[in-house]
């Protein structure tokens, strides 16, 4: 089964609202979010040090071959 992002509409999201507000409760909604987003943000912040590493080691490896073509 593929579900779209066009497939969640508003409806839905108000939805999923009412259930986090019923299962956490509005005080603790504030906390789970600052949480999700500081997870959110050290993911992309460790994705990226990967992407970079992966591209000085590509940078290496070409200057290197350049370098014994050169010889």
């Amino acid at each position: 089964m593929v579900v779209h992002l066009n497939a969640i509409g508003p409806v839905s999201l108000v939805i999923i609202g009412v259930v986090a507000v019923l299962i956490f409760g509005p005080k603790k909604l504030p906390e789970l979010g600052k949480a999700m987003g500081s997870t959110l943000r050290e993911f992309k912040n460790a994705t990226k040090g990967l992407t970079d590493d992966e591209d000085d080691t590509k940078k290496n490896v070409i200057e290197h071959k350049d370098n014994e073509i050169n010889k």
